[in-house]
């Protein structure tokens, strides 16, 4: 069996790369995409993916529009949020549609490690 794979969706190359190097510590496989809709166009990660970790705010489809989409398509795998400009009606939402967790940027890695880790058992 295949190691659990972890999507990183963010449009910020740096913090998609960081997140990326930091979930990969742990020995788990990763895809970074740098929108919303290349992951839904990628139908063989989706039904790989064990974990995401969206950015909320992104051009185009957002991270809770993308949440939605797949909330309609059944894929529940769980959801960990990261936002440099997240508020508290915006978390609500994520965590109402069934979102793991919301993290403000700069996030904390041993809590991203945490959650990747217990996301993927």
């Amino acid at each position: 069996m295949d190691a659990p794979l972890v999507c990183v969706v963010d449009d910020d190359d740096a913090v998609r790369l960081s997140i990326g190097l930091l979930i990969e510590t742990l020995g788990l496989p990763v895809r970074s995409f740098a929108s919303a809709l290349d992951v839904l166009e990628d139908s063989e990660v989706l039904a790989r993916a064990h974990c995401l970790v969206l950015d909320v705010r992104m051009p185009g489809l957002s991270g809770v529009g993308l949440q939605e989409r797949l909330v309609r398509l059944a894929h529940t795998a769980p959801i960990i949020f990261v936002s440099g400009h997240g508020d508290v009606p915006m978390a609500v939402e994520a965590m109402r549609i069934g979102a793991m967790d919301f993290m403000e940027k700069p996030f904390n890695p041993d809590r991203m490690t945490e959650l990747a880790k217990r996301a993927t058992q």
